[in-house]
């Protein structure tokens, strides 16, 4: 994977997005326990959108088709990794990336979504893996719940907080 992470800088440092961090199960293992995970998601800042307001994947696509990496699927195989990319497309992804930490994968820098915003973003999306994953990070201590309740409540999640809190059973 520390390869995977010195493709994403240098993609940053040439100029191929402006801004990245990950997201999605790879994140949440950086928190928690490691469990099985299909990808990394790569949430990404566009250098350029196109004339329709659409952003394109193309950029991404031919820089790693230089180095030899090629589509599969909805992602791109690098070494050994699919790698999705997704351009951030709610405020929560957008704050995810622009407040990313960074952090060390080896030797490597990467950024990755802060525990808070991780959890607010799996809160959003609401799939049942994913609640349990907000459950996990809350109860493993790794979630400033003062700054996770300010990013529900900046983010319009406040009703699906409360929800999720009398699904779970859950105190403030």
């Amino acid at each position: 994977m520390e390869k995977v992470i010195e493709i994403l800088n240098r993609m940053q440092a040439d100029g191929v997005f402006e801004k990245y961090a990950i997201g999605g199960g790879i994140a949440a293992i950086y928190y928690l326990e490691p469990y099985q995970t299909d990808d990394i998601d790569v949430f990404f800042f566009p250098v350029t959108i196109g004339e329709t307001g659409l952003v394109s994947l193309e950029p991404i696509y031919s820089y790693l088709a230089k180095l030899g990496y090629y589509p599969v699927k909805e992602g791109i195989m690098i070494e050994g990794w699919p790698v999705q990319f997704v351009a951030p497309f709610k405020s929560t992804q957008e704050e995810a990336v622009t407040e990313a930490r960074v952090v060390e994968y080896g030797h490597t820098p990467s950024l990755i979504f802060s525990a808070e915003h991780l959890a607010a973003e799996l809160l959003r999306s609401g799939r049942p893996k994913d609640q349990t994953r907000v459950i996990d990070l809350i109860q493993s201590k790794k979630v400033d719940m003062d700054t996770f309740r300010e990013i529900v409540q900046r983010h319009d999640l406040i009703d699906q907080w409360n929800d999720f809190m009398v699904r779970y059973d859950l105190e403030e």
